[in-house]
């Protein structure tokens, strides 16, 4: 080998080596960009992801027209109903906050309403009143990282699943014969079927799902490729170590269909027939997945968190019959 070919030889190898560190380098940034703009409270943005719906002019209308009613049935509901501040402290030290409506007579029903992926308990008051007018006492906590509960990286349900326990903890010191229902929206659907996969107390009846995700990896999954336009590999593996270091745990681990496979309460299940964001075709494997005594409620023309207002009574009756059952 002459002295020329073996320099062309190091120069080619030292040019390999710096393309894969800046390759690495670039996937490390993506990775770290992903965790960042998904996790982050201050980054994250519930509007920013989600994709324009599929829903009819005549589903968006009916929605509407809902909205409207249940907005001015729940702003009546407010006007008298008695509100309690509560707050828990959550296993990492986070100061976590809801109210707790407690209802109007005698009761040991009790629902705790969880909301979505950047939202706040306020958003869980249109739910609420219609439990309460059903005698039910409603907790709604602020999910950490939410609203005016602490913490830095959301949850995406399997953190909250945790804090769930201790929200069910204040309900049964409170209320020994308490009844609990478990109703979640969205990623708050996904937060109270991760949590039915835990070991509950008797108290805890059913667990109410409305529009959860079968796991983070798989809604992450379409998200990367909704906005990025960027492959699972390596991005998605990459971004799920870093949300491990950074926020404690794994896009894979953090799985709704894994946890509903070890329930042990009633699940009702709720979907969109159009959700194009937490697609419909999961609703049918968390649906088969569960084990227990469970129905599946499809509201037909729904897009994403649209089926209480584009059919409340139809929603609620539903709710209402399977929990009494």
């Amino acid at each position: 080998m002459t002295e020329k070919t073996s320099k062309r030889k190091r120069l080619a190898a030292i040019l390999t080596e710096a393309v894969l560190i800046l390759l690495l380098a670039a996937d490390l940034f993506v990775g770290n960009y992903l965790v960042s703009f998904a996790l982050e409270r201050s980054s994250a943005s519930g509007s920013a992801v989600a994709p324009e719906p599929e829903t009819s002019a005549e589903t968006n209308a009916a929605v509407v027209s809902s909205a409207g009613k249940i907005g001015e049935k729940t702003a009546a509901w407010l006007e008298t109903a008695v509100r309690e501040d509560v707050e828990i402290m959550s296993n990492d030290g986070l100061r976590l906050v809801g109210d707790v409506f407690p209802a109007a007579g005698e009761s040991h029903r009790w629902v705790i309403a969880v909301h979505g992926y950047t939202g706040r308990r306020q958003h869980m008051y249109a739910y609420a009143a219609y439990y309460a007018e059903q005698g039910y006492n409603v907790l709604t906590p602020d999910l950490r990282a939410h609203g005016e509960s602490e913490g830095r990286y959301i949850g995406m349900g399997w953190l909250d699943r945790k804090d769930i326990l201790k929200w069910i903890g204040l309900i049964v010191e409170r209320d020994s014969a308490a009844e609990i229902v478990l109703h979640g929206v969205s990623m708050g659907g996904g937060a109270v079927m991760m949590t039915a996969g835990e070991d509950l107390p008797e108290n805890v009846v059913a667990v109410v799902d409305d529009c959860g995700y079968t796991s983070v990896w798989d809604v992450f999954s379409d998200e990367l490729e909704y906005l990025f336009h960027l492959p699972d590999f390596p991005f998605l593996y990459i971004g799920s170590g870093i949300a491990k270091l950074r926020a404690g745990y794994t896009f894979g681990e953090a799985s709704a269909l894994e946890q509903v496979k070890k329930a042990e309460v009633p699940i009702l299940f709720m979907h969109g027939s159009q959700d194009n964001f937490v697609h419909t075709e999961m609703v049918y494997e968390l649906y088969a997945a569960c084990p227990t005594e469970k129905e599946l409620f499809l509201a037909e023309g729904a897009g994403h968190g649209q089926a209480l207002y584009l059919d409340p009574e139809a929603y609620f009756d539903c709710v209402f019959s399977f929990l009494e059952r």
